[in-house]
Order: structure tokens, then C-alpha cells, then sequence
């Protein structure tokens, strides 16, 4: 089987009639191009299927137009969420997007940051602000623009884009605390490698010292993330003696286990128990009764990351740290506790 020769440039111009560098500047998007030049070129392109060289491409411009983002899972929506928004704003830069996750392990997270860097990218985006120090040594040695995300914490190091973890939780508190609950646990994710999850328990914990209301140990559950997760820690949480009226879940598919468990179990939400989440997936306004939670910016976060990141990588001005809202939503899964509390 004979393979098929490769189209080159010249072989659009011939076609096109045209001379190499009027294909170019057309396929190049330079301004100033006419429209007639412009649909001869790319009928010719379209008649002989020529697809540019990447390689070349990157040699003259410098660049690969690649982004890679570092994720530590796609199981969980909120962080597909971002990525889909980020790789449509990446396509109006002209970037394609490279995907690497490290569930959680910030020393694989090391090891696929090496394997994008040999790859080839022109940025990298991380998902917050626990890294291995060589991640930070290995993106300055190859002087790649990058920053961080889903955070706000304020580091000259990293370049960042996201929303207060802690405020948003210490809020969700509160609002419980405001209700009248007083026997209030939490359902946590690992905080190990998870700044997040740990800027959460804080927001949660600084607004029950404040009111003067225990949270002892054995009213934190610490699972991994998943609704059979959740489901496990409301059996847990209602074998004590006395059981919580509220539970707060450092995100919704966590609650939305304790959800289910609870209906399974025949106890009645809210009436007996208020349970909370945080992220605002799609799934929270129809269960029953809706979840009150937080709603992470996950499009904006992605839109603002692809942005900021062509800035970077064009040597434009960018903001160093930009943070977002992350509004709460209240919604029917929380109200006051049992009158015998």
C-alpha cells in the first residue's frame, strides 16, 4: 500500500494561484487580507485537505499552542465543569488543552506535570495551592507561564484565579447556627494535599467557636469522595447518641450520599435533619428536598483561566490573583431543628 503524499504550502498556493505568503497571512488570520484572497485559499485548503505543520508552526511562532491542566480527579462534575469551560475560551486563543489527574497524590501530580512539560506546552494551570515544591522549581526552569486555581490565597509565587473556601463554609455554618441547631457534625473530604478541603473545615469550625458550640471529634467524618462515601458517614454520624440535627458536607456529592442514606433510614429532611453541601452541581436543585449549598464559579473559573493564561503567554498584563464569589444558595434542606433537640 502506497502512502499518500503529504500536502505542503506550495501545493495551496498553486491551487489557489496565489504566492506562499498570501496563505500565510490568510492562514495565519493576519489582517488586512481581502475576502477574496481569503476564499480562494480556503477552497484550496478545503480541495486538497491540507492540514498545517504543527511543528513548524511552533519553531516560527515559539509556540505549541497547547495549555496543560493538572487535575486531581474528572469524577467529580465541579471539576469537569471548569475544564469544558476552559477548553472553549482556550479554542478563541487558538490553544487545544492537554488533561493530566493525580487523584489527590501531590507526587503524581509532580510526575504529570514532567510528562506535559516533555510533551511540550505553553502553560500549565493547577488546581490549588498545595503543591510539591519541585512542581513550582520545574515550571521556573522551563519558564513556563502558569498559575493556580479554585483558591485565594495570596502567594508572590503563584499566580492565581479562584474564590474564599472558608468564608463560603464559615456562612453555611451560620446559617445552621441561625436556625437554632446546635448538635451540628461535618462530613469532610481528606484534607491531606487538599487546601480546599481543609479551607472548608476552618470556615466551618471558626464559625461554631465563635458560637460557642462543640464540635467534638467523633461529629467529623473524614471519607473519600463519592456518594456511597457520604451515604457511610450518615450511618456513622446517626449512631451517635445523641445524633446531629445538621450536617455540613465539604461538597455536594457527599451530601448528596447523606441524602439518600437519610431517606433510605425514613428520616425526614428538614424536619429532622438539615443537611448542607458545596459546589452548586446541577443535580443539588432537584433533590429532594433541593440542597442549600455554595455555588462554586467552576464556567468563570475556567473562562478567566484560559484568558489569563494567553496573557501570560503573549508577555500581556494579567492580574496576579483574582478572586471570585462563590455565593451561598439556600434552598429546602435546611431549617430549624426539632423542638426536643
Amino acid at each position: 500500500m502506497t502512502a499518500k503524499k503529504r500536502t505542503l504550502l506550495g501545493d495551496v498556493a498553486r491551487a489557489a494561484g496565489v504566492s506562499t505568503a498570501s496563505v500565510s497571512r490568510v492562514l495565519n488570520g493576519a489582517p488586512h487580507v481581502s475576502e477574496r484572497l481569503r476564499e480562494k485559499v480556503e477552497a484550496a485548503v478545503e480541495r486538497l485537505g491540507y492540514v498545517p505543520d504543527g511543528t513548524a508552526r511552533a519553531l516560527a511562532s515559539r509556540h505549541v499552542g497547547a495549555i496543560g491542566a493538572l487535575v486531581p480527579t474528572l469524577d467529580n462534575p465541579i471539576f469537569s465543569a471548569m475544564i469544558d469551560s476552559l477548553e472553549r475560551r482556550l479554542k478563541h486563543h487558538d490553544c487545544r488543552l492537554l488533561i493530566a489527574t493525580y487523584h489527590y497524590n501531590l507526587d503524581d501530580e509532580l510526575e504529570a506535570l514532567r510528562t506535559l512539560l516533555q510533551q511540550g506546552i505553553d502553560g500549565a494551570v493547577l488546581i490549588g495551592h498545595d503543591h510539591r515544591p519541585a512542581a513550582l522549581a520545574l515550571l521556573r526552569q522551563y519558564a513556563l507561564p502558569y498559575l493556580s486555581c479554585w483558591h485565594s490565597e495570596e502567594d508572590p509565587d503563584w499566580p492565581s484565579i479562584g474564590f474564599d473556601n472558608a468564608a463560603p463554609a464559615r456562612r453555611l455554618a451560620e446559617h445552621l447556627l441561625e436556625l437554632g441547631h446546635r448538635r451540628i457534625a461535618v462530613v469532610t473530604a481528606p484534607t491531606v494535599g487538599n487546601d480546599r478541603a481543609r479551607a472548608r473545615l476552618r470556615g466551618f469550625r471558626d464559625a461554631l467557636d465563635d458560637a460557642g458550640v462543640a464540635l467534638p471529634i467523633d461529629r467529623i467524618v473524614t471519607v473519600d469522595y463519592g456518594i456511597e462515601e457520604g451515604a457511610y458517614a450518615l450511618q456513622l454520624l446517626m449512631g451517635l447518641d445523641p445524633a446531629p440535627t445538621a450536617i455540613l458536607c465539604g461538597n455536594d456529592t457527599l451530601a448528596f450520599g447523606v441524602m439518600l442514606a437519610a431517606q433510605k433510614a425514613g428520616i425526614r429532611m428538614p424536619e429532622e435533619l438539615s443537611v448542607t453541601g458545596f459546589d452548586d452541581l446541577p443535580q443539588a436543585r432537584f433533590m429532594v428536598p433541593p440542597l442549600t449549598t455554595v455555588a462554586a464559579p467552576a464556567g468563570d473559573i475556567g473562562r478567566r483561566v484560559a484568558d489569563a493564561l494567553a496573557a501570560r503567554i503573549h508577555r500581556q498584563p494579567a492580574l496576579h490573583c483574582q478572586v471570585i464569589e462563590a455565593p451561598l444558595v439556600l434552598r429546602g434542606s435546611t431549617a430549624a431543628p426539632p423542638s426536643d433537640q
